[in-house]
């Protein structure tokens, strides 16, 4: 089971690669450090309401938005295999990240694989 703070984490580790920042760039946005947002996203720290509000403003969010799981995820994101499945990503390394990416990709769009685009770094 997922805990609130690996919910928010995942949220917020989202929304950062959705604007293509690395944790030092949302670290220097929000007035935090890298290590902080890498806690953060993983659900080692728990988060001072203040500080969410700095980490969501520099994503271009409200705080309102880091909880509502249907602004812009839609439907989807309240799927409990999808928080468990990205969870589980989270939890390794970028190289086994996209590994399992491409097992993915090939398992549900063989004919595409060698046309599809790899998801940036």
């Amino acid at each position: 089971m997922t805990t609130f703070a690996e919910q928010i984490g995942a949220k917020i580790r989202l929304h950062r690669s959705r604007q293509k920042w690395t944790q030092e760039q949302l670290a220097e946005k929000s007035g935090t450090t890298a290590s902080y947002i890498g806690q953060l996203e993983r659900g080692e720290k728990d988060v001072r309401i203040q500080t969410l509000e700095k980490v969501a403003t520099a994503l271009g969010m409200s705080v309102y938005e880091v909880f509502d799981n249907e602004q812009q995820e839609g439907v989807l994101i309240n799927k409990k295999w999808v928080w468990e499945s990205v969870l589980l990503l989270l939890r390794h390394s970028h190289e086994k990240q996209h590994h399992a990416y491409r097992i993915l990709k090939e398992l549900l769009e063989p004919e595409h694989l060698e046309k599809a685009p790899e998801p940036k770094q």
